[in-house]
């Protein structure tokens, strides 16, 4: 996957005032250089932060912000009050802002000169009520935000924003991504349908149907040589079934396989698409419903859905571009049966053939097997278990006037026994804070059965994205109670209608 992260910056911007003087803020100017600096050069800040000249007055306040919503490279601002900065002067640029906002509460120096100190010093280091002064306009405006308290130097500092930084560049994502629909949705399924209009107005992401048949041609077109050259990529990284090996009689399905990925892979570069989906229904003159080709592009960072649900491919995908460089993955993912015995409760999810390879660190099998639905050749599949450790499920729908997003912390397990007869990618999770009560909230909330399975992202980028999109989330979590979660999607319920007007 390109690194997502490279030509994005964040713009550190730090308020002032001319009362103080050129001296002075000569000094504001060096010292915010440094912060930035701090920030810029830390491991866990992801993307490049540009320190801006310092933002005295109402006007350079209001340009600076139309400046940071007029260029593309430009994903967040972080604000940071020097010195005291009235809040008048932000009201006009705070207003005008569209782009994510981080409140830094921070200081130049991490400790106070106890012996030297006079009111020079206190007047030139005035972030402790500059920032409240700037924290009651961004609230009286209702300005979304993420605040992190700390000197830049702080390891837990620069982690957290570098987690909000994550979050904005999937911000960044959706309001940038192109998603290509091959075909439609799965006939009579509810869950997977939902508002491609409100989605672009509200996430920024075009969602848009082409005929499985110009997905055919580009396949068809796949010269035999690069064929050649993946089905002997993947005799390399994979374990492939000697029945699909060179010498193989089933030799000619994996190479279709390979065509399928080439086809889809160069329909989605020249139509810069970040995500698709495809449908078992729906599948035109392809004679396999994809499946090693999917999971392959689900590897190179695409986003996906299957039958038709974009709105699970567009989380994936944004998944993908928070976590890039993290351990772990992100993939669809299906709950599909439980393990119900009393102190053993799990959830067995899978899906027909397209559960992504970033969920393993062990070497997948390339098998192929028959397939009781679709109509076409049997298809070709990477078979793994989905490695144990933390992880996130998330489910996006749609509930007419808003989209919620329900997500549960969850921790994947080691099967309870092998399964060597289950011909698919699998995970096997126990979620948190019990099994039942996981159970309850998830169809109380109306959360989807398709979902996004994350290892590599944090439930605080989560709540980043869903803040600055302005999208209702419901957390599924060790603290959460049947009732209490009632309560929070009523309260959440007329707090977006409010919000959103009539």
């Amino acid at each position: 996957m390109k690194n997502p992260f490279l030509g994005k910056e964040i713009w550190f911007l730090t308020g002032s005032q001319d009362l103080y003087g050129p001296e002075t803020l000569d000094q504001v100017a060096n010292q915010s250089r440094h912060v930035a600096d701090l920030l810029d050069g830390a491991d866990d800040v992801p993307v490049t932060i540009v320190w801006r000249p310092t933002l005295k007055d109402r006007d350079s306040i209001r340009a600076e912000m139309l400046a940071a919503n007029a260029d593309p490279a430009c994903i967040g601002v972080i604000c940071w009050m020097h010195t005291f900065s009235p809040a008048k002067m932000w009201i006009l640029g705070l207003a005008a802002l569209d782009k994510p906002m981080l409140h830094l509460h921070t200081q130049a120096s991490m400790e106070l000169p106890w012996a030297t100190i006079d009111m020079d010093w206190m007047n030139l280091n005035q972030s402790a009520h500059g920032d409240r002064e700037f924290g009651y306009i961004a609230s009286r405006l209702g300005k979304a935000r993420r605040t992190v308290v700390g000197h830049a130097s702080v390891p837990e500092v620069q982690a957290k924003v570098g987690t909000w930084a994550r979050a904005a560049a999937g911000w960044d994502c959706l309001h940038n991504l192109k998603l290509a629909r091959f075909g439609d949705n799965m006939r009579n399924v509810a869950v997977t349908e939902g508002d491609k209009t409100e989605a672009e107005i509200r996430l920024g992401v075009s969602v848009n149907t082409w005929a499985v048949n110009d997905l055919v041609a580009a396949v068809d077109a796949v010269p035999d040589a690069e064929i050649d050259d993946l089905v002997a990529t993947y005799e390399k990284l994979y374990d492939v079934a000697p029945e699909l090996r060179s010498d193989g009689e089933r030799h000619e399905s994996l190479r279709y396989a390979a065509r399928q990925e080439l086809g889809m892979l160069g329909f989605l570069e020249s139509g810069s698409f970040g995500a698709f989906t495809t449908n078992f229904e729906d599948l035109g003159g392809l004679r396999q419903l994809p499946g090693l080709a999917v999971q392959r592009l689900m590897g190179l960072g695409y986003g996906f859905g299957a039958e038709g649900d974009w709105k699970t491919a567009i989380l994936v995908r944004a998944a993908k571009v928070m976590g890039h460089g993290l351990p772990g993955g992100a993939s669809l993912m299906e709950d599909y049966c439980y393990e119900m015995t009393p102190g053993k409760e799990k959830i067995l999810g899978a899906h027909m053939l397209e559960v992504c390879p970033s969920l393993t660190t062990a070497k997948p099998r390339i098998e192929i097997h028959a397939l009781g639905i679709g109509d076409r050749e049997d298809p070709v599949r990477m078979v793994f278990d989905a490695d144990a450790g933390p992880a996130l499920v998330l489910a996006m729908s749609d509930m007419r006037e808003r989209f919620r997003l329900v997500m549960n912390v969850v921790k994947n397990v080691v099967p309870d026994a092998p399964l060597p007869n289950l011909p698919v990618a699998r995970a096997v999770w126990v979620p948190e804070p019990d099994f039942a009560t996981s159970a309850e909230c998830w169809l109380t909330a109306g959360a989807a059965h398709h979902t996004a399975m994350t290892t590599s992202t944090t439930r605080e980028m989560w709540e980043d994205v869903a803040a600055m999109a302005g999208m209702e989330l419901a957390v599924i979590d060790e603290d959460t109670t049947t009732r209490g979660f009632q309560k929070e999607l009523r309260l959440e319920a007329v707090w977006h209608r409010i919000t959103q007007g009539v």
